[in-house]
């Protein structure tokens, strides 16, 4: 029965990609070929942006299943709503420069998460923001005002998600990979909150985007609250970032370095929705830090479209083994957009990871789960435009998991992406 399954996600994920390769049909603005699903709403979408107030919102659909191997071979449905509403004060003639940005964002269904066996979770999506509520809850509620041209200020609510930039593995498990380890860097899980308080500055750079950003967090997450009566109440996180624009050999690229710290007592490893730890006690001890790097490199560019090509990417980082389960984490992979399909917006990606369990906090770790070594991870997508507002993404997954009393898990599972 449970190749059955697997048998009939690949089979509809490749009619659909077959069906949208070929497809010059009905591509037109009134039905296929326009942004959103939902349109323009006769006018008011338009009429509403130029007054400074824009929406992005999106359902992402994830069926996935354990095929082989793990905790349990099982299939499961889930998703995430996710509401973005960005307001520009100056196109409403009210303050020059200044933004704000709300998110609201839930989550529904179940995920093969926990039956992996993997301590990083196959998808990290539908874990957000929340990984036991499926109520609607504001993450995001930040203002930003630009003092100068390149140089801005930010105040607010705001998640961590969109951190540890890179153009190849990125994309809040929605537009590239699914799996946790390549969205962001998983060792900083444990310092910096998913959603919570904070203020900070950026520097911009010549493409307009980031070069340096500082921000001072409250230091536990508040997803479910507004995070005021907690504030600075169990401490500091700080976090800082340096991304630098490359051209090795003609290419763009980057090479990104950050640095977080939280000044809170750690005495236990805390639920969290970007990993998959029990709750189980450790020595006490006040602070934490971690430390990451990234680079993407461009391999080929788009003669017609700069802003479209395919290359590399790799990550490296470590953290403090006193009080992160993970003190080392390494990947690396190709990803970008299909050089072939330049009529859509098709994007792939294959990917390896590994993390290194903590020597101070395994074998705490080990009393619940048994032996611990390093795990390791292969990732392989192909991300197919349907529509303009609707991609469909085929997923396949080798998980080894750290716990080596648990089999090599082989998931595979299918995305659906609806812009609205």
């Amino acid at each position: 029965m449970m190749y059955i399954r697997l048998a009939i996600v690949a089979t509809a994920a490749l009619l659909l990609a077959q069906s949208s390769a070929s497809a010059q049909w009905c591509y037109d603005e009134s039905c296929y070929g326009r942004e959103t699903f939902t349109g323009d709403w006769r006018g008011k979408r338009t009429s509403l942006a130029e007054s400074g107030i824009t929406f992005d919102l999106d359902h992402a659909h994830f069926y996935q299943g354990v095929a082989h191997g793990g905790l349990n071979q099982r299939f499961d449905y889930g998703g995430h709503g996710d509401y973005v509403t960005n307001v520009d004060f100056g196109k409403m003639g009210l303050q020059e420069g200044l933004y704000l940005k709300i998110r609201a964002e839930h989550r529904f269904g179940e995920t093969i998460n926990g039956d992996t066996g993997a301590v990083l979770p196959a998808a990290i999506l539908p874990e957000f923001p929340v990984s036991d509520d499926n109520d609607i809850l504001i993450t995001n509620f930040l203002f930003t005002q630009f003092i100068e041209e390149r140089f801005a200020v930010f105040f607010g609510k705001l998640d961590s998600l969109d951190g540890d930039m890179n153009a190849f593995a990125h994309g809040r498990g929605k537009t590239q990979f699914l799996n946790g380890s390549f969205v962001a860097t998983p060792i900083a899980i444990r310092t910096v909150p998913y959603s919570t308080l904070g203020c900070g500055f950026m520097i911009m750079g010549e493409d307009q985007e980031p070069l340096f950003s500082y921000a001072v967090l409250n230091s536990t997450d508040t997803s479910e609250t507004a995070g005021f009566n907690e504030l600075f109440a169990d401490g500091v996180a700080m976090t800082a970032e340096l991304r630098l624009p490359t051209n090795f050999f003609n290419m763009p690229g980057h090479q990104l370095f950050g640095a977080t710290w939280n000044s809170r007592e750690y005495v236990a490893l805390d639920q969290d929705p970007r990993k998959i730890f029990p709750e189980v006690p450790i020595n006490e001890t006040r602070g934490s830090w971690s430390m990451y790097w990234n680079f993407d490199h461009y391999l080929h560019v788009d003669a017609c479209d700069s802003t479209k090509g395919w290359g590399l990417f790799g990550r490296a980082a470590m953290a403090d083994a006193n009080t992160n389960p993970l003190e080392y984490f390494f990947s690396f992979g190709v990803g970008g957009y299909n050089p072939y399909c330049s009529h859509r917006n098709d994007t792939f990606g294959l990917g390896w990871f590994m993390h290194v369990p903590s020597e101070e906090i395994g074998p705490a770790l080990e009393e619940t789960l048994g032996p611990i070594n390093q795990g390791h991870g292969v990732e392989l997508y192909y991300n197919c435009e349907v529509t303009k507002w609707l991609h469909v993404t085929p997923d396949f997954q080798v998980l080894m998991p750290a716990r080596e009393n648990v089999d090599t898990a082989i998931a595979v599972g299918v995305r659906a992406v609806m812009q609205f």
